[in-house]
């Protein structure tokens, strides 16, 4: 009850332009962010197939083979393509 009678007490906050500019931007980039984290960041890959996904990764012509090494080494090592 406290608080809701402190809030309307406090109706008007005068700051800074610049303070409220960093408010903002922090605010959007908070929005942002819980937006990202809200929907199914951890979802496993279509395929469970590793040389598949490397096939697919090469096909698109814009990974150099040193990258496609590394995400071929990194299946291997996963669980999620192990099983």
């Amino acid at each position: 009850m406290f608080i809701i009678w402190y809030i309307k007490i406090m109706a008007t906050i005068t700051i800074p332009k610049k303070e409220y500019r960093e408010l903002v931007e922090k605010k959007l980039k908070y929005d942002y962010l819980r937006q990202i984290v809200e929907e199914d960041v951890f979802v496993a890959p279509p395929a469970k197939n590793a040389k598949e996904i490397i096939a697919l990764f090469s096909a698109t012509k814009k990974y150099n083979q040193k990258f496609i090494r590394s995400v071929a080494k990194g299946l291997k090592r996963s669980a999620y393509f192990k099983k």
